[in-house]
């Protein structure tokens, strides 16, 4: 059953025509493997799965922003491009509800990147001041390019960036990856049977294994991480235990996540932190810089935005600036950048992307409305 529109739906589609936004309808099923590919793992396990006459694997779209990206690459449409919509998502929640209203821009093919950011951050605050007015209201951005950058300034070897930069944003994971470089010990393979046919670099082996033991167990292969995936991360793990991150390099990692600063006072952080640690942050310390100052001219409400430096989002495909709103205890819009993402998903040439996303149904909580 689709969700009737609430009444402040309107206020959101107004804005999407002052912000020059081009209002975008897309399927409700979509082909799966985009998401259990790219979408991060929590999602993937909440996604409706089905199958078409011709067996292709199928979803009900548990968010817009890959399905408004498949649309663009299969139309050819020119950049750059800023697309809206309004409509049903559906994803298994722990309250037991299944189908959700979402709104949000999505700004591809803009090549200024401070721009964009900073206009998808200002159009973000604009929608939802518009739905919440009075409510007071949080801006929490966090960096992937800044986090990475650090990573490497440290010399981990490329694994240990990966793994990183995959439990950015997840603070259990980020925890439980410091403390395996710290002691690595703690993080060799459990399973005998796996740490062998790893020893023997038997990756088929492997596969076959973990598949045998996913079934064993009554786990589907496409409800989650596939057997593939994770055989590579067993291996991927084994390999790294033995790495240890040195004291110092591991404490600067450290001072650097306990980074939290407003925006207008993080520049100076993060170039303190640069100065006492010897850590060279290069681009992605200009590019920070550069969007800053692009969002201090959107002239935001002062200490609004807060910088923390271990925030960050549990989707595999954000690559630089993440950012949300809440309220209280209401996180109604969550965004970022994106500009691995079309290419990966068959662009032919690189198109960078930025946007966010709005749950309706938080925002109508957040109101005191009927949902």
């Amino acid at each position: 059953m689709i969700q009737r529109l609430p009444p402040f739906a309107a206020d959101i589609l107004a804005l999407f025509d002052e912000r020059g936004a081009t209002r975008t309808e897309v399927a409700v099923l979509q082909p799966a493997d985009p998401f259990l590919d790219m979408a991060g793992e929590d999602l993937r396990r909440r996604i409706f799965l089905t199958e078409s006459e011709t067996g292709q694997t199928l979803c009900l779209r548990p968010e817009f922003t890959i399905p408004v990206c498949l649309d663009h690459i299969a139309s050819q449409a020119g950049t750059p491009r800023r697309y809206a919509y309004l409509g049903n998502v559906f994803r298994q929640r722990r309250d037991g509800e299944a189908e959700f209203l979402q709104a949000g821009i999505e700004d591809l093919g803009e090549t200024d990147i401070a721009k964009a950011d900073a206009r998808s951050v200002a159009d973000a605050h604009a929608l939802i001041s518009r739905t919440l007015p009075g409510v007071p209201l949080k801006i929490t951005l966090g960096d992937q390019r800044v986090f990475e950058a650090v990573l490497a300034a440290l010399g981990l070897p490329r694994g240990w960036q990966k793994r990183l930069a995959r439990a950015f944003g997840s603070a259990p994971q980020l925890a439980s990856a410091l403390e395996d470089l710290a002691n690595p010990s703690h993080s060799a393979t459990t399973d005998q049977k796996a740490a062998e046919l790893i020893a023997m670099g038997d990756h088929d082996g492997l596969v076959r294994y973990v598949t045998e033991r996913m079934e064993e167990a009554g786990l589907s292969a496409s409800a989650g991480r596939t057997p593939q995936e994770i055989a590579q991360r067993l291996t991927e793990k084994q390999q790294l235990r033995s790495v240890r991150l040195s004291k110092e390099a591991l404490d600067a990692l450290k001072t650097f996540l306990a980074i939290r600063a407003p925006l207008e006072q993080a520049t100076d952080a993060l170039e303190a932190f640069a100065k006492d640690t010897g850590v060279s942050l290069g681009s992605a310390m200009e590019l920070f810089c550069a969007r800053a100052a692009a969002i201090a001219a959107h002239e935001l409400p002062q200490g609004l935005v807060v910088y923390d430096a271990a925030f960050g989002r549990p989707l595999d495909y954000y690559t630089g600036l993440v950012f949300e709103i809440t309220s209280g205890d209401g996180r109604p819009l969550i965004g970022g950048r994106y500009d691995r993402l079309l290419t990966m998903l068959g662009a032919k040439e690189p198109i960078p992307g930025v946007g966010f996303s709005v749950w309706l149904d938080r925002i109508a909580n957040l109101r005191g409305d009927a949902a």
